[in-house]
């Protein structure tokens, strides 16, 4: 069993009043066989977020903002800035990823089998979701596995966990939703292998305040694209 200590948690949050207090309830009802820091990032957020992170900020939930909304990447970066962790989570503030799933995430990397592990949605079970959304999401697997001779079922997973010296050996730049691809892709170009354990999801839709759009899906492919044919420093 590798010795971990500490899972650092970050949790990007722009705009999520309606959801935010719940995540952070269920967030601390897990249960693991390590120590956690909850690390909330809010990115700018202009509905009354910030008040109702102030109110259960406490010493097991650390809350830094941005003053503008600068994207998901740039809040996750923030948060890996502050982080102690040996390891590192990334959770959604949505409720479409529930936490009661982090030690099936956790396992292999305990057990020694992985550095890096994703929840996939499309290897467990999950709600129904559109044609559109299921394309766009297997175009991305299928042009990684193009560009990078790696079969990942989910690149835009919201789960990803990485060992931290992994994480920092990646030098991630991204400021927005290109943030997800730029991680993979830089994953496999140093030849890390991604494990892969499925997730239960509850996807939201638009109207629900959905903010990833065709437009990220096209951004997505193009970072992938862009970043296999950067030359290696």
């Amino acid at each position: 069993m590798t010795d971990y200590r500490l899972l650092s948690v970050i949790v990007p949050v722009y705009n999520e009043r309606n959801t935010v207090g719940e995540i952070i309830r269920r967030m601390r009802l897990v249960e693991l066989p390590l120590d956690r820091e909850i690390i909330v990032v809010d990115d700018g957020s202009s509905d009354g977020t910030d008040k109702i992170l102030a109110a259960l900020e406490d010493s097991t939930i650390r809350v830094t903002s941005h003053e503008t909304n600068r994207g998901k990447g740039a809040a996750v970066r923030t948060g890996i800035s502050l982080a102690r962790g040996d390891v590192v989570l990334i959770q959604d503030a949505d409720l479409e990823y529930d936490p009661q799933e982090w030690p099936r995430l956790l396992a292999p990397l305990l057990a020694g089998k992985a550095t890096v592990v994703y929840g996939s949605r499309y290897l467990g079970e999950r709600e129904t979701i559109t044609l559109s959304r299921w394309a766009g999401d297997r175009s991305l697997s299928v042009l990684t596995a193009l560009l990078f001779n790696a079969t990942v079922s989910d690149v835009e997973t919201g789960y990803k966990l990485i060992d931290r010296q992994v994480l920092d050996s990646l030098n991630l730049e991204s400021d927005r939703f290109e943030f997800e691809p730029e991680i993979t892709a830089k994953l496999l170009r140093r030849h890390y292998r991604i494990y892969e354990v499925p997730v239960t999801y509850a996807g939201r839709d638009d109207a629900d305040g959905r903010k990833f759009t065709w437009r990220d899906g096209l951004v997505a492919a193009r970072t992938l694209v862009r970043l296999r044919l950067r030359r290696t420093s």
